[in-house]
């Protein structure tokens, strides 16, 4: 696995802000014990960039958000959070073991009966989505397998109505956007998906860079038009 390589302060800022201003409580610190205590990667977004896919689940004013990429569920309840009354989740899940322990996380957060995790590959789950009718997404988060991530945007585009936020995390990969040979696994993909983020007629986009515990990296923040 590509290795990141955080530095002592930016972790230091992020617990600081994290208690301060984020709050995560007891549900969410069970999200990222169980997938630890589970031998899962600590990949889960952060809990700033948590609390921000909550505030911007809340900002578009988003009654159906679709998730690639579920692991042990931690973004999941941000963005589950982030709903009203009425609101659905569907999280796609590629392995069965991450799906069990992030049901167990999300039910015990309270969010069992607005959230769907479908389980298999994600492309797969993408298009039985669009072969069941469903109504278009109002909010597509992906960060998943960075190998397919212009496929889950051209997916977003299909699956999201016109005005639909899209997220992209991931965008920045420790510089290997500038170095491709530094994960020559993820970094074209990334590559490619900001490419296809800059050049689709049906998206307006643009990167933040961000620095913390999961070391120099940043999320693409576009709208379907």
């Amino acid at each position: 696995m590509f290795e990141h390589h955080p530095r002592p302060e930016w972790i230091a800022a992020e617990e600081f802000l994290s208690e301060v201003v984020v709050h995560p409580d007891p549900a969410l610190q069970q999200a990222i014990s169980s997938a630890a205590e589970a031998g899962m990667p600590a990949i889960e977004v952060a809990p700033n960039a948590g609390k921000l896919l909550k505030l911007l689940v809340q900002l578009s004013r988003a009654r159906r958000v679709l998730e690639i990429g579920t692991l042990a569920g931690f973004s999941t309840i941000w963005m589950g959070r982030g709903l009203p009354s009425d609101g659905t989740l569907v999280t796609c899940e590629f392995l069965p073991k991450h799906a069990e322990v992030a049901w167990a996380n999300i039910d015990a957060a309270g969010l069992g009966e607005k959230v769907e995790i479908r389980l298999g590959p994600a492309l797969e789950t993408l298009a039985a989505l669009e072969e069941e009718g469903r109504e278009p997404f109002d909010f597509i988060f992906i960060d998943a397998d960075k190998e397919n991530n212009s496929r889950y945007l051209d997916w977003a585009v299909r699956l999201g109505r016109p005005g639909a936020t899209v997220v992209l995390d991931n965008a920045v990969w420790e510089g290997a956007i500038l170095d491709p040979g530094m994960d020559p696994v993820n970094a074209p993909g990334i590559i490619e998906a900001l490419r296809l983020l800059g050049g689709h007629p049906r998206l307006d986009a643009t990167v933040i860079q961000t620095v913390g515990s999961k070391g120099w990296d940043g999320f693409a923040l576009a709208r379907i038009r």
